[in-house]
This record gives C-alpha cells, structure tokens and sequence, in this order.
C-alpha cells in the first residue's frame, strides 16, 4: 500500500486567495476554480474555463422548472460553502483510520478534501487502467477527453454540473480492456472534512467489450458543520460489458449532496447502478440510462432512509435508443419524522427501438405522519412492440404485518425495524456483490437502530 498526494492545479493567473467571486448580485460565494496550466491538458482547462462561464450565467432553477417540482434548488446553500482546503496530516491520518472498506477489493483509493491520500491497486488484473483524475489527465488525456462528462444533463442540474467541471480535480479513473473481468470490487472513499467545505468527486468508467468491473464510492463527513458534495459518475459499458456501480452517500446529518450519473449502454451490455442514500440534510440524484446498443440492460435501484427534515430528491431518465434493450428500475424509500421524498421518473422509448421492455417502479414507506412522499412516473413510447410498465406506492407499515410479529414476542420497536429491513432488502439483494450486500446492510441496520 502507498500513500500519495493529489496535485493542486493552479493557473498561471491570480493566487487562489485573490480569485474572484461570483458578483455578489447572484448571491453564490463559491470562489473562481484556479489552475496550473502545467498539470492538465489544454481541451480540461478549456472546458473548466468555460464551465465557470457557464456556472455564472445560468439561473439557479426555479420553483417553477419542472425538474425541480416538490423540491428546492436554494436547499444547497452554494454560499455558505467553499472549496475544501488540503487536509491536515491530522485529518488525513483520523479519516484513514475511520475508513472501514471490503476485506476482498482490487483496489482502493482515499480522497480527503478532493484530495489522494491513499491509493491501493496491486489487486487489478494487467492492463486495467486505474489512476486517480490527476493522474489520468496525464497518462490517459485522450480517453479523458473522449468520455469525461460527455452525456448531456437533461434533468435540471446542469448549472451545479458546471460547478463541478470548474473545480474537479479528484476522482478515479478505470478504463477495463478488452475480455478483462475484475472479480473484486474497486472501492473509492471521499471525505469532506472541515466547516462549509464542498468537495466535487468524479467516477469515470470504462469497460470494453466484454469487460467485467465492479465500483463502489462512498462520500463521508469526518468534523465540521455542514459540508457539500457534488458528484459525478460516468459509466460506459462497451458490447457485451457488465457494469455494477454503487454510490453510498452518508455524510453528516447538516450536509447536502448533490450526484449526477450518465450511464451509457452498447449491444449487449449489462449496466447495473445503485443509489444508498443515508445521510445529508437534502440530497438529490439525476441518473440518465441511455440505452444505445441491441441487447443492452440497464438496472437502476436506490434506497434510501430519510429521518427528520431530510429530504430526498430522486431524477430518472431510462432512453431507450435501441431495439430488443430492457430498463430496469426499482427506488424504495422509508421515511421517517417530517422527512421528504421525491421521486420523478421517465421512460423515453425512440423511434425505431422496438421490443423494448422497460420497467419503473417506486415504493414508499411512510413511517411517520408527517412524512411526505410524492412519486411522478412517466412514460413516452415512440415504438411498436414494447413492454413498458410504471407506477408508484405508498403507504404505513401494515396493522397486520405488525400484528404477526408482536403476536410472536417481538417488540414493536423490533418488529418495525424487521418490517424496514424486509421490505428495502430486495432492492439491495439485487445488487449482487455479497460482501457489499453485507456491508450495506449494516449501515443500513447502523441508522435504523438511531432511527426506530
């Protein structure tokens, strides 16, 4: 195992400290992203510079934008936070010593404040590219230049999207070559340490024809009042690839968290995507599936768990641009206090792609009262010959579930807790992988125990 640094990018204008601010009309006092035109190629620093550009000018969305109906832009609080600064040896060395990872991965990368401080890769079969994004700007700018952020953001988030491109600089990079299967999975942790800092996490991976590869990223709170995560994945699947990502967002309860993901698809691909949402005052994830080749599938599953006042903002978009490809979904929320869900959900079906089965299901669980779920699925077919299926429950914990399991000596509070765990564990068991099934299972166990 080596520990190293990911480097600062910096440009040849202004120190960090004298970088402007957005004018102060709009609000946002995110600082101006600075960078050292030696660290990057010159296609990265066009594009952050034209980012910020774009970040600046783009409104914050509104009320009445219908990809943020139920929901609330102004819930990530952009000027109360600030690019996270480089971690003490201190910090660095209490989140490594808190990073409870796989006992069986291929490799494991440690980012504290977006910034490397521990990479393990002896486990990676030979020629599986997996560097972190500093590293690969270097080693692989064209396969960065190729795939790096190149879906477009139809939900809503585009301006926040630009506010990661303006100041990425950590992450991982895993381009999988050609019949290479990695039967462990890769594990990234990113932590955000420090009051109001934002950290923007980026995932790209590849996975060529008929490669194997499992990711797995995780965004934590070590100390500090609030804390901001903007996060990217993007996942491309070549012709007879298989993809198994997972993203477990659990930072502290006063933090917001923003992830967007782009999963593309080939013939005959299998991408599978799952979202664990855990943590974070208000959250929110826009996942765009587009399925490209003959044969492709794509699975797309979340649970999440919101308690008190979270709040829990979930995007979908299944395109289906080919025919004989199957879509997948399945989103359960159980919701605690006066937690908030939100789930809006489209099924696109293109010219052309006929026999196309897609499915989208969401569920809810309201334990509470006072808690709030509210679901929006949606189909557009432009087909002949398709399967295409969507809807949306929501509802308590049933008297006689509850009745069967106290009527056997269970507590209550024990039977709710069962009746939790029973009805979000298909959604986890569909994930695949055991020991990460385990693992998030006890996370899961971990919050209800605080939570019941």
């Amino acid at each position: 195992m080596s520990a190293t640094l990911s480097p600062t990018f910096k440009t040849p204008t202004a120190p960090v400290s004298e970088a402007p601010a957005i004018p102060a009309a709009s609000g946002l006092e995110i600082i101006a992203p600075v960078r050292e035109e030696a660290s990057a190629p010159g296609w990265f620093l066009a594009r952050s510079e034209a980012a910020w550009a774009e970040f600046q000018k783009l409104p914050l969305p509104s009320l009445k934008d219908e990809n943020w109906r139920y929901s609330n832009a102004k819930k990530i609080e952009l000027a109360d936070h600030s690019p996270a600064t480089v971690p003490t040896s201190a910090q660095s060395h209490a989140a490594l010593a808190v990073t409870e990872g796989l006992k069986e991965r291929a490799a494991r990368f440690v980012f504290v404040n977006d910034t490397l401080v521990e990479s393990e890769t002896t486990g990676l079969p030979a020629g599986v590219t997996c560097l972190s994004l500093a590293d690969a700007l270097k080693a692989q700018p064209d396969l960065l230049k190729e795939h790096f952020m190149k879906g477009d953001l139809p939900l809503g988030s585009g301006k926040f999207a630009a506010l990661h491109l303006a100041h990425v600089k950590a992450g991982t990079v895993i381009l999988v070559p050609k019949n290479v299967e990695i039967e462990k999975p890769i594990e990234v942790f990113h932590w955000v340490v420090g009051d109001h800092a934002a950290i923007f996490p980026h995932t790209l991976v590849v996975a060529e024809d008929h490669a194997k590869v499992s990711v797995v990223d995780h965004y934590r709170s070590l100390e500090g009042e609030g804390g901001l995560s903007i996060a990217i994945a993007d996942l491309v699947g070549g012709p007879g690839s298989k993809i198994t990502y997972a993203a477990c967002q659990e930072l502290a309860d006063d933090a917001q968290a923003l992830h967007l993901s782009s999963i593309t698809a080939g013939r005959d691909a299998n991408v599978k995507s799952f979202q664990v949402q855990l943590g974070a005052s208000f959250s929110r994830s826009e996942s765009v599936s587009d399925l490209v080749g003959q044969g492709a599938r794509s699975d797309m599953l979340s649970v999440s768990l919101p308690i008190g006042d979270q709040i829990v903002d979930q995007r979908t978009l299944q395109r289906h641009k080919a025919p004989h490809a199957t879509s997948d979904l399945l989103y359960k929320n159980a919701l605690y206090g006066k937690s908030r869900s939100v789930f809006s959900g489209l099924i696109i079906v293109d010219e052309g792609a006929h026999y196309t089965d897609a499915y989208q299901t969401c569920r809810n669980l309201v334990n509470s009262d006072e808690a709030e779920a509210n679901s929006l699925p949606g189909l557009e077919i432009n087909a002949d010959q398709v399967k295409c299926s969507h809807g949306s429950t929501s509802g308590p914990i049933s008297d006689e579930e509850l009745f069967y399991l106290k009527a056997r000596g269970i507590s209550d509070r024990e039977s709710r807790r069962l009746i939790v765990e029973g009805f979000l564990a298909d959604v986890i068991e569909r994930f695949g992988n055991s020991e990460v099934l385990d693992s998030l299972v006890a996370r899961i166990d971990d919050k209800l125990e605080r939570t019941v």
